[in-house]
């Protein structure tokens, strides 16, 4: 059984700010595990962290919590798939902050450093530390000593006969006794991407003198959705007259290699996976030529810094199976009859450090724009708290992908390309997302919905609707009733906020503005044709245009995932703390979590909780065993949770942030957000369905990790929004 990955994240109740550090910290141990000191973060665990598929961020720029929140019932799918969230600081530099800072640096560039061209011969004692030293030794050895162990084969994801993945692979029978005489194969494989996952298309097989042996053509099982032509080169085209299937292909091979044959590849075991076969003796170059920390070398670079010879090149449609099998054999032989010394003389680490600093000043150069605005930025003493994201993922053999109008220089500078537009991003990560172990993909809103007026404009009417849903009017009651027993009677509901006497009507009513989402619901369907004060009463919320759509809004946030297994329990009494609460509440079933919010300026505890289960159907057993108990002489009322934490806490900032503001000035932003509002609300549709169509194309155990980065301006400040999940057979999050 295929083992997953699931994350656990300590985002229950208020304490859920997420930093851009902590972010970076999340993203660096999903994308690189335990190498470069990654450590899982304190704020969120990631399991069998070695079993993700990758990493995918998608970065909704110019958009904060506020437009998670105005347009929820948009976010569609946003909200049924990502169970965990957070609120997110937001970054003047966000792009930047998410990579942890790029900070190569010229002056970095031109000391110890040598071309690849130069003849520097690495010292002794430089030797004895270089990883194929330590692996091998010094002495030449026979290609025998180069064939992976059976250890070896499974801890790398080989086939291995016998294996319970293995089921319906088909053996080589290739059991004779290898001796450095063996002869050696090189095997490539181009894959493509079907209803049933990776699958080949194109197999090529070439002898020890480079003598293609087969390169043929294959026609998957499953329903190709993506040819993967950037890479494999194959096209609809190609394989529509292609008759071979996989057993002719399993056939054949069996028939052409003898039984001492030696398979020789770049991180073969993919291709044997692909091919469904299993081969007892294999010499993966990837591993071969070894790196510190469980890094690899690209075949391209190897066959450039050895062979000398350019393999893949740009301008060609795909790679060439045969050429990367040629290759991968010949670097094989060239280690075999040099030995581990030569190999280490040729100081490769460095050869590739070159490489890659040469590439960055060619790229820095050519993105670099005419007068550009963020000169000032480069005279800042550079911080180097922690190596860049991007060179420690490139480190490992990893090529980040990073799709959208926004790149990233060395300095960590962005720079926006305005002409690519969201849906040709959409067409690009559908295609190149699949293929890369971590990617960043981002999306835009038009520069005209982003003006800081409209923003202000918009956060006044998200403010507004807040309002208006944690308010309630009750009454009717007789004059001169007691105002004490309609608020006890009330405050039972959950902390009230504001409560006052309106006189404008014939009978007076009662105002109420509550704390939390929950209370005010509760307040509604518990009370409402309740007799209190002596009256029987009607409670009910204002009726606005905004209003309409309330009901359906508390129903989406009842069905939201992240409130799956969350109840509100309200009428606690004040002086019980979080012991007392765990104590009362321990012979409840599956009970994972208690969440008692606090008064954020005086740091009370409130009269209401949050109980989380482990099981959505123990948080509704449980619903109805509280509703209605006593608890220390107090009665409680209970219902299903509406906001979490972070929404909690967001609620709570909008309903104490300055509203106010002048008639005309404020009348006239309205008037300009409601001209452009039903634009902005079907471009939100389009992100929501663009995220959709990403998340189904990603392998199962991806994490998937949504970021609303903030506004932080000098026109004011708006929290980010963060939502994560990892992708499991159903399309939901393991979590």
């Amino acid at each position: 059984q295929e083992k997953s990955s699931r994350l656990s994240a300590a985002l229950f109740g208020e304490d859920c700010e997420i930093s851009c550090d902590q972010l970076y910290e999340l993203l660096k141990y999903a994308a690189l595990g335990k190498c470069h000191n990654a450590t899982q973060p304190s704020w969120c665990r990631i399991y069998q962290q070695s079993h993700l598929a990758g990493v995918v961020v998608v970065v909704l720029h110019e958009m904060s919590q506020l437009h998670f929140y105005k347009f929820y019932l948009q976010f569609k799918h946003l909200r049924k798939v990502f169970q965990h969230r957070f609120t997110l600081t937001p970054s003047t530099n966000f792009l930047a902050s998410l990579y942890g800072g790029a900070n190569l640096k010229p002056e970095n560039t031109a000391q110890g450093l040598t071309s690849a061209g130069s003849e520097r011969v690495p010292k002794s004692s430089d030797l004895e530390c270089d990883p194929i030293i330590r692996k091998y030794g010094e002495k030449k050895r026979g290609l025998t000593s180069y064939t992976l162990t059976l250890e070896e084969q499974k801890k790398n994801d080989y086939p291995i006969k016998g294996s319970p993945g293995c089921k319906g692979y088909i053996y080589t029978e290739c059991d004779q006794q290898r001796t450095d005489s063996s002869p050696l194969f090189g095997l490539d494989c181009e894959m493509c991407l079907t209803a049933k996952g990776s699958e080949v298309t194109r197999v090529s097989l070439v002898d020890a003198q480079g003598q293609c042996l087969l390169n043929e053509l294959v026609k998957p099982e499953g329903v190709i959705v993506n040819y993967c032509t950037r890479f494999s080169g194959i096209t609809k085209k190609m394989l529509c007259p292609v008759k071979t299937r996989l057993p002719d292909i399993q056939t054949r091979l069996k028939k052409m290699l003898p039984h001492d044959a030696v398979l020789v590849g770049h991180s073969l075991n993919s291709d044997l996976q692909a091919l469904k076969m299993i081969h007892p003796s294999v010499i993966d170059t990837s591993l071969l030529f070894a790196r510190n920390e469980g890094r690899r070398f690209k075949l391209k670079f190897l066959a450039k810094a050895v062979l000398g010879r350019e393999i893949q090149c740009e301008q060609m449609l795909g790679h060439d199976p045969a050429e990367d099998a040629r290759a991968a054999l010949e670097l094989a032989q060239y280690f075999i009859e040099q030995g581990p010394a030569k190999v280490a003389e040729l100081n490769l680490e460095m050869l590739l450090t070159t490489e890659k600093l040469a590439e960055v000043s060619q790229n820095k150069a050519a993105l670099q724009p005419q007068g550009c605005r963020v000169q000032k930025k480069l005279n800042k003493p550079p911080h180097l708290a922690k190596p860049c994201f991007l060179d420690c993922l490139q480190v490992t053999g990893q090529r980040p992908l990073l799709l959208g109008r926004q790149e990233l220089e060395s300095s960590g500078l962005c720079q926006s390309n305005l002409s690519i537009s969201n849906k040709e991003i959409l067409q690009r990560a559908l295609e190149d997302v699949p293929l890369s172990t971590f990617s960043i993909v981002q999306f835009s809103l038009d520069p005209e919905y982003v003006a800081s007026h409209l923003l202000a404009g918009l956060c006044e009417k998200v403010r507004s609707k807040l309002t208006d849903m944690l308010t309630i009017y009750v009454g009717p009651f007789e004059e001169g009733f007691c105002l004490k027993s309609v608020k006890k009677e009330f405050g039972r509901c959950g902390p009230i906020q504001s409560l006052t006497v309106v006189t404008e009507t014939y009978q007076p009513h009662v105002c109420i503005q509550y704390e939390v989402l929950e209370a005010a619901q509760l307040a509604v369907e518990s009370l409402n044709g309740a007799e209190v004060a002596g009256s029987c009463i009607k409670v009910q919320r204002p009726v606005t245009a905004a209003m309409l759509d309330s009901d359906v809004l508390i129903k989406e946030l009842e069905l939201d995932v992240e409130n799956e297994g969350v109840i509100y329990v309200a009428g606690l009494k004040k002086s019980l703390t979080e012991t007392d609460l765990k104590e009362e509440f321990s012979q409840l079933k599956d009970l994972e979590t208690l969440f008692l919010p606090k008064d954020l300026q005086s740091g009370k505890h409130r009269n209401c909780c949050f109980l989380k289960f482990q099981k959505s159907q123990s948080a509704v057993d449980a619903l109805e065993v509280i509703h209605g108990w006593t608890v220390k002489g107090s009665k409680l009322r209970s219902r299903n949770a509406l906001a979490s934490g972070h929404l909690w806490k967001w609620i709570w900032q909008m309903n104490r942030s300055d509203g106010k503001q002048g008639g005309n000035i404020l009348h006239e932003r309205m008037k300009q957000l409601s001209d452009s509002e039903q634009d902005l609300t079907k471009k939100v549709k389009k992100l929501d369905h663009h995220i959709k169509k990403l998340y189904r194309s990603l392998q199962n155990n991806t994490l998937c990790v949504v970021l609303f980065p903030g506004v932080n301006s000098m026109d004011g400040s708006q929290s980010g929004l963060g939502l994560m999940a990892i992708k499991d057979d159903g399309g939901r999050s393991a979590c």
